[in-house]
């Protein structure tokens, strides 16, 4: 009977430390090749056209009547959209738009979050009683247009909208104006009718420097804000209807202005830097308090000064007397657009007749 031999077998040890170093590294370097993966495609057209299909997916959820109302269809082909090479010129004659108007809207779609490509939102006489503060993905937005809808607050986030063109929030309850607004350095027109009791802004608002167009009408600002002087690019100021008494000394910081709304307020005295506006081509002021004007704005035939009277008078109508603000204005401002269009189209006139002095009771 042979004994079987014993055969000597090598068992190999191995360190699991070392085995477990080898994945982590292994799925590292995995990890990194996903995240520049990410970066490449969230920098290319791709992105923009996974949310417009994601877009057109959530639509097919809504009613044709929902649909409807969103009104924010591409205005472009299928082909059109999935060319990640347009022209300016196209870029700028298909704007996305999103539009929402009446009284029974209390809040913004979901959906609307998801929609970051949209160039325009018209939001219109609503109840929706704030801005959402995803509103900082929508990086692409130029215009902003917000009236009639209640808003106490605009949210900080706005800051992020570094394209932002225009912003209009007429006619809301802002009791304030975020200092982050200063950051939309691209802001070329702004405005904020008949927030009641709005009565300064931050000077961070001075970084606006392309800022051509600013509406402060019907609020309470007591004197122009400081950070306003700062933009340098202003033509156009209406501060009326405000609680001014007088102006600064150092307006002719806005060199560039061209249009200066400041009816309806008590300014007494007008500055002789105003001399320095040499741009300026319309001043519309109150003259029912003002004792003191340069005579450089009286006998400058380039400028056509307005001087309206606004005491009131006696209606014999009572309902004309309770006239409701909003309308008011709404008139005063056809009535002063009727009358500078009349005055453009006298430019061809000799300029005797375009030194203007109108007393006016609205």
């Amino acid at each position: 009977m042979m004994k079987a031999e014993r055969v000597a077998v090598d068992i190999p040890v191995y360190d699991l430390s070392l085995i477990r170093d080898l994945w982590e590294g292994r799925v590292k370097k995995h990890r990194q090749r996903q995240k520049k993966e990410e970066e490449r495609i969230s920098k290319s057209a791709l992105a923009r056209v996974d949310q417009q299909w994601q877009y057109r997916i959530a639509c097919r959820k809504l009613k044709s009547t929902e649909v409807t109302a969103l009104h924010t269809y591409l205005e472009r082909s299928t082909l059109q959209e999935l060319h990640t090479h347009t022209s300016d010129s196209d870029t700028e004659s298909n704007k996305l738009i999103f539009e929402l108007n009446g009284q029974k809207w209390m809040k913004l779609p979901e959906d609307l979050q998801f929609m970051t490509f949209l160039r325009e939102w018209h939001i219109h006489g609503t109840r929706i009683p704030e801005i959402p503060f995803y509103i900082e993905a929508f990086v692409e937005l130029r215009v902003l247009d917000v009236p009639k809808n209640g808003l106490s607050k605009l949210p900080v986030e706005i800051g992020k909208l570094v394209n932002l063109r225009e912003l209009n929030v007429n006619y809301n309850k802002l009791l304030s104006i975020p200092a982050e607004l200063g950051e939309c350095v691209n802001l070329e027109r702004l405005e904020m009718t008949a927030n009641t009791h709005l009565a300064e802004l931050p000077f961070e608002l001075s970084n606006l420097k392309k800022l051509q167009h600013l509406d402060l009408a019907e609020n309470k600002f007591p004197s122009i804000p400081i950070c306003v002087l700062r933009m340098e690019s202003l033509k156009c100021l209406d501060i009326s209807n405000n609680t001014l008494k007088d102006l600064p000394e150092d307006i002719d910081r806005l060199e560039a202005l061209e249009m200066l709304f400041l009816h309806r307020n008590a300014v007494r005295y007008v500055p002789m830097s105003t001399n320095n506006l040499l741009h300026l081509k319309m001043l519309v002021i109150s003259a029912d308090q003002l004792y003191s004007l340069p005579s450089h704005l009286v006998d400058n035939p380039k400028i056509k000064l307005i001087r309206l009277y606004d005491n009131p008078v006696k209606a014999e109508d009572e309902e004309e007397m309770n006239m409701d603000a909003e309308a008011q204005d709404t008139h005063e401002k056809e009535f002063m657009k009727t009358y500078i269009e009349s005055l453009q189209d006298r430019d061809t006139q000799p300029s005797y007749t375009t030194k203007v002095s109108l007393s006016c009771l609205l």
